[in-house]
């Protein structure tokens, strides 16, 4: 028989385990403020600046048809143009997240006028999942910006909500 005072060892500790597990995606950062982010779509590349310039660049995956600016739901295209980081998902299915706020004013404006949805929740976030999402393929998304999970941990742990981000062609 097991005593009680071992089963409370064993629940701790696997609780212990079970937090340190959630916990290690959560890193901290406290290095110079990021100011702004920079994504060159044609590069693949995206810059977090600092007052002085760029503190990291990541080379990034894009929607799975690329070229040109998101104007529609299920277009598969990343926005281009001016917005601002404007949510953080914890719990994000590609392990973690960060919101960009599209569509701003003039993107809604227009897919109103064409009679359509300008789609939404553009995010950066880590992936692919395996078996899910293809391995082997650089754009992938639906229209959100892909980086590595090691890579989305150090970004989210970086940019505040508010940063604004410029995204060009």
């Amino acid at each position: 028989m097991v005593s009680k005072g071992t089963r409370r060892v064993f629940l701790l500790g696997t609780v212990a385990v079970l937090l340190s597990a959630c916990a290690g995606k959560f890193r901290t950062y406290d290095g110079p403020p990021v100011t702004r982010l920079r994504m060159y779509k044609s590069q693949r590349l995206l810059f977090l600046d600092g007052e002085t310039g760029p503190l990291k660049t990541y080379p990034i995956g894009l929607g799975f048809a690329p070229i040109g600016h998101k104007q529609f739901e299920g277009d598969g295209k990343t926005p281009e143009g001016s917005y601002v980081i404007d949510q953080r998902n914890p719990d994000s299915l590609y392990h973690l997240s960060i919101g960009i706020s599209y569509p701003n004013d003039a993107d809604a404006a227009f897919a109103a006028e064409q009679g359509r949805s300008p789609g939404g929740d553009i995010f950066i976030h880590g992936g692919p999942r395996r078996g899910i999402e293809p391995l082997n393929v650089q754009d992938w998304t639906a229209g959100c910006i892909a980086v590595s999970n090691r890579q989305i941990e150090e970004i989210y742990a970086m940019v505040r909500d508010g940063t604004p981000i410029e995204i060009f062609p």
